[in-house]
């Protein structure tokens, strides 16, 4: 079987479909529609499916169901209003991607579409074009039609699908696509050797700082690679069907290495490098020069672009990144965001299977395909580093599976066909490859219909955030988790200090203000914090404020003891400062409590948080049985923990009555109780906790209402939602 799949090759390539590829442009275009309205068509099941769900609407339109989204289309609006804002935290998301930021203004300005429906579609309407570059991908290998089945799978491929549904309103709808865009015009100078594809490839890997510049390094190895087997086919090492005319296009081949490493050094300022790129493709346009200086120069450059592209120290700098994972080592010990990401922490080979192929056997079938496929067409060898990349998903978590989706998917189809070619009829060969495309297919569809994922928040909370907005400005702030960051952005107006993309260590001070048991540390942190963030020009505060990694670094136990007195000297007061406490904010608490349940001296938890949101299962003479595994017995007071037994300190049960006001019930049981137990009626749920966490602002200002009149003012109260005014 390896004999006949290595001899094969030669029956098959770009030389031998030159012509018909030539003629058959109509149905090259016919394919490309046909697989852009089908991935169109499979992401319309979810707008669909929530169609009259009311409290997923707002201004008329579904809203959109990724956090970062707001990120985005705040600056899209601010572009919108005409509001320039160069002091402002949120004008930052221009600069990060001002691709995406330009493309929302200008296509809710020009077209009749409001801003909401612009975010919501506008993921299906751009990642649906990931079937052009897969097809004109079949199309270099000279079979356009397995392009156009491994369009279809690519498109809606478990990972792929997820991060570029309708209303993911996020870059990665370019991420993929334009990443892929760049292989194929990579892959395409392999094998056409022409000014057009080099141009091409310049032009894609141009512009694709500006809408996805996380991915930058992936294409930094994709080129290193391309580089790779031209040098390797060059000087005979590798040997294909287009060998041959390689000598007769040196000059070409020089070309490419000395236009692309120009493009590609991004530590160049955009407008010195479209410069460079003229004056030297006019250069090589109008001088012939021979092969040896023109040896010199593409080595020149070349390695010029991994100095000014900062190529190892970047790709390094990336994998550390996500490897790497705990507590700071150096200066104070704040612990790191990544290690609580869900997309950057390890999952199972399962995992992996599933969002790249769909499958575990889809994955399997598919590194067999790239095998074969190199085999047969050695070219695709610079495709390795993006199949590297989905397989280190492995390690650095969900986000890379989605790099190796299209060219696995093109390897299945392909391997598809190569087991097709033991048919001897050939209808039947490509009854086979479709039939087997649609097994592929079935396992992501089926995973679309139950991937029904909500909005980000429901109607009602975002009718508390608009009445913030209408009682605050734009100059103030709101403290709360980095998770609801950019929607208070975009439904507030307001400024937060941590957000989706600030991850840094003022997730300490945050979560130290949640979680203090003292009325004035809560206080007084929140306003020495804002006010030392807006004069110190935006850094991070924390490290600001405890000197962290400095000769003069102090123990940051010492100024939070200080800040709990109601006599200490705070900064003059510059705007006004909200506390947003959500009802969705209980799942994820335990978590906020281990950035600020920490000695920052050492990197040790200072105690151990019990925090158990639960339902019970079942109520039999006073014994409640929860879906944890606790069971408390109310006639005696204690909760069972495992073999552990724990007193109760209290019993307290909560109902939301008019005005989004608390209403309570307590018991006490034990005076010196280590635990309570809160059921939160209108909810339907319990929590229980220790007594400490029980005192903390959150459980005290959210759950229970219970808060400080002279340190602040509820202004905003509903089920979903406390939103409490700094009084100081």
């Amino acid at each position: 079987m390896w004999t006949y799949i290595i001899n094969s090759s030669k029956k098959e390539g770009l030389v031998n479909q030159k012509n018909s590829m030539e003629q058959n442009i109509g149905i090259l275009l016919l394919f490309i529609g046909v697989a852009y309205l089908f991935s169109i068509g499979v992401r319309m099941y979810w707008p669909i499916h929530f169609g009259d769900n009311i409290s997923m609407y707002d201004a008329g339109q579904l809203m959109i169901n990724t956090n970062d989204g707001y990120y985005f289309s705040s600056a899209a609006r601010d572009i919108l209003d005409g509001i320039t804002r160069e002091d402002h935290q949120r004008a930052s998301a221009y600069g990060v991607s001002p691709g995406l930021v330009l493309l929302t203004a200008y296509a809710t300005k020009l077209t009749p579409f409001s801003l909401e429906t612009v975010t919501l579609y506008l993921p299906t309407i751009i990642s649906s074009l990931i079937v052009i570059p897969v097809i004109l991908t079949g199309r270099l290998l000279g079979h356009t039609f397995l392009g156009f089945l491994a369009a279809l799978l690519a498109s809606i491929t478990w990972s792929y699908y997820n991060r570029t549904m309708t209303g993911y309103y996020d870059t990665d709808m370019f991420s993929v696509l334009l990443q892929f865009t760049i292989f194929y015009s990579l892959l395409s100078v392999v094998y056409k050797k022409n000014l057009f594809s080099i141009l091409l490839s310049v032009f894609f890997i141009m512009i694709y700082p500006y809408f996805y510049s996380q991915g930058v390094s992936i294409v930094y190895v994709v080129f290193i690679f391309t580089v790779g087997y031209l040098l390797s086919e060059y000087f005979g090492i590798v040997r294909t069907t287009e060998t041959e005319t390689f000598k007769e296009k040196e000059n070409i081949f020089f070309s490419a290495i000395i236009l692309l490493s120009i493009a590609l050094m991004t530590t160049i300022s955009i407008e010195y490098r479209i410069g460079l790129l003229l004056v030297t493709l006019m250069f090589l346009l109008n001088n012939k020069l021979e092969r040896k200086y023109l040896l010199y120069i593409a080595i020149a450059t070349f390695f010029g672009f991994l100095f000014f592209g900062n190529i190892f120290q970047l790709i390094i700098g990336k994998v550390t990144a996500y490897a790497v994972r705990g507590v700071e080592t150096e200066g104070l010990h704040f612990y790191q965001v990544v290690q609580t990401v869900r997309e950057a922490g390890s999952i199972p080979m399962t995992t992996v299977a599933n969002r790249i192929s769909g499958s575990s056997l889809g994955l399997f079938l598919s590194v067999i395909g790239y095998i074969v496929l190199v085999m047969r067409h050695k070219p695709f060898i610079i495709a390795l580093p993006l199949i590297g990349v989905g397989l280190f998903s492995y390690v650095g978590g969900l986000r890379f599976t989605v790099y190796a989706v299209p060219i696995a998917a093109i390897s299945v189809v392909y391997f598809f066909y190569i087991l097709g070619s033991f048919f001897k009829n050939e209808r039947l060969k490509y009854l086979f490859i479709v039939f087997a495309t649609i097994l592929m297919l079935d396992s992501n569809i089926t995973h679309i219909i139950g991937y029904k994922v909500p909005t980000v928040l429901n109607k009602s909370e975002v009718n508390d955030l608009q009445k913030l907005k209408q009682i605050s400005t734009s100059d103030d702030y709101t403290i709360t988790w980095w998770d609801y960051g950019y929607p208070i952005w975009f439904y507030s107006d307001t400024n937060t200090l941590i957000d989706g993309g600030k991850h840094t260590n003022d997730n300490f001070i945050v979560s130290k203000i949640l979680q203090t048991t003292s009325s004035e540390l809560a206080a007084n942190l929140s306003r020495l914090t804002i006010e030392t963030y807006v004069d110190s020009n935006y850094t991070i505060v924390a490290n600001t404020l405890f000197k962290n990694g400095q000769k003069n670094q102090i123990n940051p136990s010492e100024l939070l003891s200080e800040l709990e007195s109601d006599v200490y000297k705070l900064p003059k007061k510059t705007r006004d400062v909200y506390i947003y406490l959500p009802y969705r904010m209980l799942n994820i608490f335990p978590t906020v409590m281990l950035f600020g349940n920490l000695d920052l001296m050492t990197g040790e938890a200072e105690r151990k948080v019990a925090f158990y949101p639960t339902n019970a299962i079942s109520s039999s003479n006073g014994v409640i049985s929860f879906q944890n595994g606790i069971v408390f017995d109310s006639k005696k007071g204690n909760i069972s923990i495992g073999k552990n037994k724990k007193d109760v300190k209290y019993f307290i049960a909560t109902q939301n009555i008019q005005n989004g006001k608390v209403q309570l019930q307590s018991q006490l049981y034990h005076a010196d109780g280590e635990y309570a137990v809160v059921y939160m009626k209108s909810y339907n749920r319990f929590v229980i906790m220790d007594i400490e966490t029980f005192n903390s602002m959150y459980v005290q200002m959210f759950i229970l209402e219970k808060y400080d009149h002279d340190l602040f003012e509820l202004v905003v109260s509903s089920p979903y939602s406390k939103i409490y005014k700094l009084k100081k």
